[in-house]
């Protein structure tokens, strides 16, 4: 039985149940203007679903369904007698699957491909149940709105529209703000419109005219981000069409497209771009460790830093890691086994930008000189910049590189090995005593060694591990096992990979070879020197709190001013990601779950141990989730860690006094 397609008296071409398109045939429902068109869109040698412009015998695709689903090789849609807008692989078999695109509770009886853009449900009081406007994904077209707490995607490329490395948040502070995927620190946002003072929801939108708003549904408050230069839609133009693209680049672009003359392609121009054309303004074109600089045709190049190299060569935007590892702290170490000295210089580099994440700030009476020689001699500074009569320690990696006309200079240490020239004795006489000499003092050290073995035995077994002894409690050790900075450079790739920054340092991916063992290491900053006694008992404060609900300390590592602290890994990251960066937020059950098992983590602090521990800084950032979904509270017991307004106790209260996250 055929399906004759109706008329409705508005002039949109309606859509009865039961019609269907597919990839061997009718590929798309188009719009009574025959600009728009839904259905199947060419991706590759393959298909995807999605809503498109048409512009002679090319397409601009505004909206893309399941944009992460690999695309396929054929299918078809289909608007069932159920009233659901379904997709199916083809050809169709009795276990075929059929996947639904709209997720409207209400059964549709009509539907509709508008000359806006939209493609709408309709129920049979003709009001509209679902809509591509209500699920944005990289563009916005006029009359469409990204609402409060709404994201933009960009496309991982012009050709390929799974979601990309950045996007748009419209946050409930009512700020508007542009960030590499993953994040949602102030340091990783590259652009915003600076209107989080206001105290209000707002709303993003375009209107026909292209005119770029933001606007709080419940004032009268306003704010143009870019208006239409009234010129520019001459009367002459048959069609003008404005959108708002986040493009794969990272930068966020307003386009207008004019059609002169029926059947002609449009004159597409960029009316409005942000943060600017320099494709450079945008953080993380250049992974850590490198910084992006512009080519003379315009094309983004990164350029890993001295004593650096590419993580790939064949991606030279993923970043850089040292050719030569240091060996932790100690650097310029006098000779090794193997004959080798470890040298360190100081490379300069001008002219660069980075996100500034200090662990020291120097004094302003400081001079250039001063910041180069200061971060040389100090154990755990691997870079320093100087800017603005400022100069800043910092620690790898460092991210958001670029080269920019500001008067900062940065010193890289660079580390080298350098072979130790031993003293040759001429003559076979004088070798042949040599060697005499040394076997009988190398006989001489070895009966006295096993006498000192023999009578001395447990002083040895504190020479041998030293530290282990400050994490004993009435002779008894809490489980803490003691890494070397080599073990945790190893076991982090370099610190490669970067799992969040925070107020308490810096967090890295690894894996502990020998037991194949996921784990977190968090890199403390702005530590003092000579509190080492200190941070053994805090370490050990924080050993002795064992609660399904907390994060489990697994071990530390102490070399001069290093400290790291090895974690449990969390495989499904933090609940900040969760409710903020999630296709699939958690359902109301499951967030109920989650605040038990952070009001159990806390009972456990306030109620159930020796020494009570006040958190006072509980955020989504701090809240982590295992592979079993069960909640772990995070930096319980690091402020008193760091450097800052200390008091005398060890324990008590830690983080923002006061400070509880809404969410």
């Amino acid at each position: 039985m055929s399906i004759m397609v109706m008329r409705a008296s508005t002039n949109e071409t309606m859509i009865p149940l039961g019609s269907s398109i597919n990839t061997s045939t009718t590929k798309s429902w188009f719009s009574s203007s025959g600009r728009f068109a839904f259905g199947f869109y060419p991706d590759g040698e393959a298909f995807a679903i999605g809503v498109r412009l048409v512009s002679g015998d090319t397409s601009i695709i505004v909206w893309t369904a399941n944009r992460d689903d690999p695309p396929i090789s054929g299918g078809s849609i289909t608007l069932g007698y159920s009233g659901i807008l379904q997709w199916s692989r083809t050809p169709l078999t009795p276990g075929t699957q059929r996947n639904p695109i709209s997720d409207s509770s209400t059964p549709a009886t009509s539907a509709a491909m508008l000359n806006t853009g939209n493609f709408v449900l309709y129920d049979m009081n003709r009001t509209i149940i679902w809509s591509t406007f209500d699920s944005p994904t990289g563009t916005l077209l006029p009359g469409q709105n990204l609402r409060p707490g709404a994201q933009l995607f960009a496309s991982v490329s012009g050709n390929n529209r799974a979601r990309g490395k950045y996007y748009l948040n419209n946050q409930l502070d009512g700020n508007l703000v542009l960030y590499p995927a993953g994040t949602i620190d102030s340091d990783s946002a590259y652009w915003s419109t600076v209107t989080s003072n206001k105290g209000l929801l707002l709303t993003l939108s375009l209107d026909p005219n292209g005119t770029l708003w933001m606007f709080d549904r419940k004032t009268s408050y306003t704010k143009a981000l870019f208006q239409t230069n009234q010129s520019l839609s001459a009367s002459t133009a048959v069609e003008n069409y404005y959108r708002l693209t986040f493009d794969a680049d990272g930068i966020l672009r307003l386009y207008s497209h004019v059609f002169l003359s029926l059947g002609s392609k449009p004159t597409t121009k960029v009316q409005w771009q942000v943060p600017g054309s320099d494709r450079c303004l945008v953080n993380g074109v250049c992974g850590p460790n490198s910084f992006c600089q512009l080519t003379v045709t315009g094309e983004t190049s990164c350029t890993c830093l001295p004593g650096f190299e590419f993580l790939s060569t064949n991606q030279s935007t993923l970043g850089c890691w040292r050719t030569l590892p240091d060996s932790g702290c100690a650097k310029n170490s006098s000779s090794s086994d193997e004959g080798t000295r470890v040298m360190s210089t100081m490379v300069e580099v001008k002219n660069t930008t980075w996100a500034e994440n200090a662990y020291a700030v120097l004094p302003e009476t400081a001079s250039i000189e001063d910041c180069k020689l200061h971060c040389l001699s100090d154990c755990a500074c691997e870079i320093s910049m100087f800017s603005d009569s400022y100069c800043s320690k910092l620690m790898v990696p460092i991210r958001y590189g670029r080269n920019s006309g500001s008067n900062s200079t940065l010193f890289v240490k660079v580390y080298t090995y350098h072979a130790i020239q031993k003293n040759k004795i001429a003559g076979a006489g004088a070798m042949f005593i040599s060697g005499v000499s040394l076997v009988v003092l190398s006989l001489v050290v070895l009966s006295g060694s096993v006498l000192l073995i023999c009578r001395y035995k447990p002083s040895l077994r504190y020479m041998r591990a030293p530290q282990l002894e400050d994490y004993m409690v009435d002779g008894d050790s809490v489980g803490l096992q003691s890494y070397s900075f080599g073990d945790i450079d190893v076991a982090t790739n370099g610190f490669s990979q970067v799992l969040g920054r925070g107020a308490y340092g810096t967090v890295f991916k690894g894996v502990l070879a020998n037991m194949n063992k996921e784990i977190a290491v968090k890199r403390l900053e702005k530590m003092a020197e000579d509190e080492q006694r200190e941070f053994h008992r805090e370490v050990r404060a924080i050993a002795r709190t064992h609660h399904r609900n907390l994060l489990r300390l697994l071990g530390f590592c102490i070399e001069g001013t290093c400290r790291l602290l090895v974690y449990e890994y969390m495989p499904n990251g933090s609940l900040a990601s969760l409710l903020f960066n999630s296709d699939a937020p958690p359902s109301w059950s499951k967030r109920v779950a989650i605040a038990l098992d952070v009001a159990r983590g806390l009972q456990y602090l306030h109620e159930e141990i020796q020494n009570p521990i006040i958190h006072c800084d509980i955020k989504p950032e701090n809240i982590l989730i295992d592979s079993s979904g069960i909640a772990k509270i995070a930096d319980f017991g690091l402020a008193k860690l760091l450097i800052g307004n200390q008091s005398n106790t060890l324990t008590g209260v830690r983080g923002m006094r006061g400070y509880l996250a809404q969410e």
